[in-house]
């Protein structure tokens, strides 16, 4: 089972991760989710949890004389996160059974664990989402899939005091980590990026593997188009090589679609990707059409 706790000044903003697959994955016992209130270690009438930067400048910086007991509780599991209760899914899934259902199910997960040097593999994985952090990416997503214990900082105003970052090296394994090129108001937006992108990947919460497995970036390319019922919709008519039976022919259909979508939207993925002629063949027909 995957542990999740988010530290944030807004908890509401995490009832996302009550609905839905992640709902499911909760009703499952795959994960365990824990969102504690920030202020729950503020002292004072006021439970301030930011003052003015050092230095001067505009907006407020986060407490590390908050975030830093808050902290220390949750790598424990002390304190109010110990009488946090975990949360619940927000309603009752069918369990309905799919075309699809336990293709690949005897898929148990990626292999390796991101543990760098000097860091004890069994401390848990504190994620600060910034945007000064490195970019998130699918690998970190089925890398992070393997953990048992996930935390996450959720920053605001103008981030939290870097000595809280420091000093969480001592009991975490701390990645600071940014979803875009983009500033956003809080960190809780990405928290539900971040926990999505991993807890789809954990075996049991999609019911076929090769949903995740042929997903964008997977295999270095963007996915190629899908298609459903009906066969012809507004004088638009499904590809009718999908209808062929010939699974080899299908399979190289939707590879040359992915080839072809990611030289159009992200050439620049193509040079990490292993081309065979036949790539090269339908990438060199695209150009020079």
């Amino acid at each position: 089972m995957l542990r999740l706790d988010v530290v944030t000044i807004f908890p509401e903003y995490l009832d996302p991760l009550r609905h839905a697959l992640l709902g499911k994955a909760i009703e499952k016992g795959i994960i365990d989710v824990g969102v504690h209130d920030l202020r729950q270690w503020a002292t004072g009438v006021h439970q301030a949890v930011d003052d003015s930067p050092y230095g001067g400048g505009p907006g407020m910086v986060m407490k590390p004389d908050v975030w830093g007991p808050a902290l220390d509780d949750v790598a424990a599991g002390t304190g109010p996160v110990a009488a946090t209760a975990s949360l619940q899914s927000a309603e009752k899934h069918r369990n309905a059974p799919r075309h699809d259902d336990l293709v690949g199910a005897d898929f148990d997960g990626y292999a390796g664990r991101d543990v760098r040097d000097g860091e004890d593999p069994t401390w848990p994985l504190l994620i600060v989402p910034t945007p000064a952090g490195t970019p998130f990416t699918q690998t970190d997503a089925r890398t992070w899939s393997n953990e048992d214990h996930i935390a996450f900082a959720c920053g605001r105003y103008e981030g939290i005091d870097d000595r809280v970052v420091q000093d969480a090296r001592n009991r975490y394994r701390v990645r600071e980590v940014s979803i875009g090129d983009y500033v956003l108001i809080g960190g809780e937006v990405a928290v539900l990026v971040i926990a999505e992108a991993v807890i789809r990947l954990i075996p049991g919460v999609l019911g076929n593997s090769h949903s995740h497995e042929d997903d964008s970036f997977s295999n270095g390319l963007l996915e190629g188009p899908s298609y459903t019922k009906p066969r012809s919709w507004r004088g638009l008519d499904v590809p009718e090589v999908l209808f062929s039976g010939n699974h080899a022919r299908i399979e190289r259909w939707r590879r040359d679609q992915a080839l072809r979508k990611t030289n159009a939207v992200r050439p620049e993925l193509l040079e990490r990707v292993q081309l065979d002629s036949n790539d090269r063949a339908v990438l060199e027909g695209d150009t020079n059409a």
